[in-house]
């Protein structure tokens, strides 16, 4: 490999999920960290927004009142962006700095004309989360301006060459990268789109992705589901980033057709084992785990679970039909037709609208009585009870949770964080617990979910639409025996195919013996170790390469060319 990544001044990377835990992009900044300060030390720094406040404070930071003092002394930034300086609490120990934006919603306007301008994208259709995403975007975009400067000034950098990269993740970025680009032509450029917007549109709105995915113009989709702003702002950062990249090969193709650009590189999410207990506290977490789920069942539907009961989730982000929540309600239904030799408790742990714990439930736990409730199904309360899917689905397939049957349902529709009234243990605290997990997805670019869950040693099944089922059929002998993972081939025609051949997975597994389940435990643990960012952070060095080769073509024009003006008034940090 190129060494020109081990020549890098500085390297930002910006994300609306630093500090800021809502999805998978969380999990793949926040595990990456430690890889790339351990390459780069304290040259990396993470960009969020600041969204917190004296009373609910973020708990993934710490400010410092050392780290880069004199840059923040002497900062010169528009009305209403303030910055926190500090370490993201994970591990490496990243520098983070975290913005407030709201200055910049008074000066949208006249920036979205700028960027019409500059760069065609089209703000007049905006609504929801583009404006809010757009002025952090912005102001991120702002503060790294002022960092380049500061860090020129003080001969910590060199202008004269492209040794400084900003990453961008996701569209909600997109707006910072293309503010770089035209101020800051000597910073090497990188963008990262997790999933398209208007792909997730496109499945998300029931249409066919796969079959007619030659046919689909990204443009006249986004006008179709009216999601044209999202769809320039991404198209715009991804055509005009010096590396353009995404998470796998599905995905690949999906941004080729979509947005018009190749992506440069495919870097897949790698996943750090810094959570998996070891040894003896992997049992010992093992038990609590099942203890804990056992008893929240019992409590719920005044059912006695065997110490034998299979335990099996599927977990992720709210998307019924991307994440394939609805094909897993199926395929556990038809489980229950194949009559399974133990005992089957199929957790739904996807966080929908919550309302909060339910109270009967929790007044149950708390004297440790085990009397069927009603609606013996779900966990916690929902504000659209009604029009909730899940919940729905989970009816209209007629499960009993009443003992009668082998395979109970319950519906978690809350953050596991440890605090939610009912499991109070985190997401990765209960995983050890089960016994395998689901992950059927239709959409899906990379697929977190069963890459956590082999690292936990936990047997997973997903599907070839992900982009981790791809890796592991491109790596792997397809087989719980050889990698813990089986990967069933899924379509936009073949649904009833795939419910039956995961239900017979499931099946498989639970008659499979302990020696045999310990195996595939192993072999998950194997699997997850080669998807190590040990690994997969060279594709990244190679992106990084890449940008700053782009870049260093600039730098002669650069140094003669004319800086965009800044909207905004300017003020100290």
């Amino acid at each position: 490999m190129d060494n020109c990544s081990k020549e890098i001044d500085l390297l930002f990377e910006t994300s609306w999920e630093v500090c800021n835990k809502i999805g998978g992009i969380y999990t793949v900044l926040s595990t990456k960290a430690r890889t790339l300060q351990t390459l780069y030390k304290d040259k990396v720094i993470f960009i969020g927004p600041d969204v917190w406040s004296e009373d609910n404070p973020s708990p993934y930071f710490t400010e410092s009142k050392t780290l880069l003092r004199k840059w923040a002394r002497q900062a010169l930034l528009p009305q209403g962006v303030d910055v926190r300086v500090g370490r993201w609490n994970i591990p490496g120990k990243p520098i983070a700095i975290l913005v407030k934006f709201d200055g910049m919603y008074a000066v949208k306007d006249e920036f979205y004309g700028r960027m019409w301008q500059l760069y065609g994208v089209d703000s007049l259709h905006a609504y929801g989360d583009y404006d809010e995403g757009c002025a952090f975007a912005h102001a991120a975009g702002i503060v790294i301006e002022s960092l380049v400067d500061f860090f020129t000034k003080e001969k910590t950098i060199n202008a004269g060459n492209a040794s400084v990269i900003a990453h961008f993740d996701e569209w909600t970025t997109g707006m910072g990268l293309l503010y770089v680009k035209a101020n800051l032509p000597q910073v090497a450029t990188v963008f990262t789109t997790h999933a398209t917007s208007i792909g997730r549109s496109i499945c998300g709105n029931g249409k066919p992705l796969y079959d007619y995915l030659q046919n689909y113009n990204g443009d006249q989709m986004a006008r179709e589901l009216n999601m044209e702003s999202k769809h320039s702002l991404e198209k715009a950062a991804a055509t005009q980033a010096d590396c353009f990249t995404t998470v796998s090969e599905v995905t690949a193709r999906e941004c080729e057709q979509l947005l018009g650009r190749r992506p440069d590189v495919v870097t897949p999410n790698g996943f750090e084992k810094d959570f998996v207990p070891k040894g003896t506290k992997f049992a010992a977490a093992r038990k609590a785990a099942r203890k804990h789920m056992l008893d929240v069942a019992s409590a719920l539907t005044g059912v006695e679970y065997s110490a034998d009961t299979f335990l099996l989730a599927t977990s992720g982000r709210c998307e019924y039909r991307n994440k394939g929540i609805d094909l897993f309600l199926d395929a556990v239904d038809r489980l229950g037709n194949l009559d399974p030799v133990r005992p089957v408790l199929a957790f739904v742990m996807v966080p929908a609208w919550c309302g909060g714990p339910r109270q009967d439930l929790a007044h149950q736990l708390d004297l440790g009585q085990k009397t069927r409730l009603g609606d013996p199904f779900i966990s916690h309360t929902l504000n659209n009870y009604d029009s909730d899917p899940i919940i729905q689905r989970i009816h209209g397939l007629g499960f009993a949770n009443d003992g009668g049957s082998r395979v109970s349902v319950i519906y978690v529709p809350c953050y596991l964080n440890g605090t939610d009234g009912i499991f109070d243990m985190t997401y990765y605290q209960l995983l050890p617990g089960l016994d395998a997990t689901v992950f059927p997805s239709y959409y899906e670019p990379w697929g977190y979910t069963p890459l956590e869950s082999v690292a936990f040693g936990v047997p997973t099944i997903t599907t070839g639409l992900s982009g981790f089922g791809q890796w592991v059929l491109d790596n792997f002998e397809n087989s719980f025996e050889a990698c813990g993972v089986r990967v069933e081939k899924r379509g936009d025609s073949d649904y009833d195919h795939v419910r039956d051949a995961i239900a017979g997975d499931l099946k498989s597994l639970i008659s499979d013996s302990v020696a045999q389940a310990a195996q595939f435990s192993q072999a998950a643990m194997s699997t997850a170790a080669a998807a190590s960012w040990t690994n997969f952070i060279t594709d990244y060095e190679k992106a990084y390469c890449i940008a700053m080769s782009s870049a260093a073509q600039r730098i002669p024009a650069s140094a003669t060319a004319t800086t965009p003006k800044r909207c905004g008034r300017t003020k100290k940090a």
